[in-house]
């Protein structure tokens, strides 16, 4: 997927496209049908394309920093959007400037710079400064640039919309089977393996540490259940189910937060690899215990637990 930097307008070019527009943090339900939809429209020689932001409108412009940390960073959404045929990737570097295009200049200044055939958005899509341009209003100035709009129904779950909010909370609150009926996936976390303090390995349950996962939205702390998926850049990508540690470590006074899985019946050294690790259930929350013999009986009692879920589950 070729990605696009946009600082201010996108770069002319003829090449004919299905454009989908959104922030897409999550790549949720709603999202992929939308995406779905401009997929199954895309016309012969064109190419399927989105347009979204570097960061959260909230946080750039309220500094909430509820939403300086996302479901999906940048990262983690080109491996989705990868995945949906997206074959290219608009990469609007959102700014307080930027905030204050019209939806006017918006249609007639910057897409009109590309070739849309085709404009693809979700039920709720506003834009412009302050939000104020309507799917009405889009249909109506994208007329003047010969593209059509297509809007998408809102998908629901429960009769309760499906956004990335709503996800966001659920996963600070650790319920992670809600997650994955929202995401069509478990919520991931990637990262690079890096050398920790190597405690587990003393204690007899070596684990991996990810690294680089700062911008990533924190799961409750505790241990969960989950599986890791390794990338390796020539052979298949391995996968092994895990037990999760996501949290500040008391019981050994531990600095920050942090993710690090124990691969069940795992043997090797995964330093410097690339390694997804994906929540599928919360098991217990964050102890801060006695000692390391406390802490050894507790781990023994996660990995039994995890094995008799494991059962159920497969």
């Amino acid at each position: 997927m070729e990605i696009i930097e946009v600082t201010s307008k996108p770069p002319y070019d003829s090449t004919p496209l299905t454009l989908v527009i959104g922030k897409f943090d999550g790549v949720h339900l709603g999202h992929q049908a939308v995406l779905q939809t401009a997929k199954e429209m895309k016309g012969e020689g064109e190419a399927l394309a989105v347009l979204g932001f570097s960061d959260h409108p909230l946080w750039i412009l309220k500094k909430d920093p509820e939403y300086q940390s996302k479901l999906t960073p940048d990262q983690e959404k080109m491996r989705i959007l990868t995945r949906f045929g997206v074959d290219r990737y608009y990469r609007v570097e959102f700014t307080e400037e930027y905030a204050r295009i019209t939806a006017n200049e918006f249609v007639l200044e910057h897409l009109s710079r590309l070739n849309v055939k085709r404009i693809v958005v979700g039920e709720g899509f506003h834009f412009g400064k302050g939000g104020d341009g309507s799917v009405t209003e889009l249909v109506n100035l994208c007329s003047k640039i010969k593209s059509s709009v297509t809007v998408v129904p809102e998908i629901k779950e429960h009769g309760r919309k499906i956004s990335s909010t709503r996800i966001r909370s659920l996963v600070k609150n650790g319920k992670m089977e809600a997650v994955q009926g929202l995401l069509g996936r478990p919520y991931t976390i990637t990262g690079e393996v890096i050398h920790g303090e190597a405690l587990g390995r003393t204690l007899g349950f070596p684990t991996i540490n990810l690294g680089g996962t700062e911008s990533y939205i924190e799961p409750k702390p505790g241990v969960y259940l989950g599986t890791a998926e390794i990338h390796h850049e020539k052979e298949g990508n391995e996968i092994w189910n895990v037990l999760i540690s996501a949290g500040y470590r008391p019981t050994v006074n531990g600095q920050g937060y942090l993710v690090e899985a124990y691969l069940i019946d795992y043997s090797g050294d995964l330093y410097g690899k690339t390694a997804s690790v994906s929540f599928l259930r919360y098991m217990r929350g964050e102890i801060k215990f006695t000692g390391l013999d406390a802490l050894i009986a507790q781990m023994e009692l996660d990995k039994k637990e995890a094995k008799e879920l494991l059962e159920i589950i497969n």
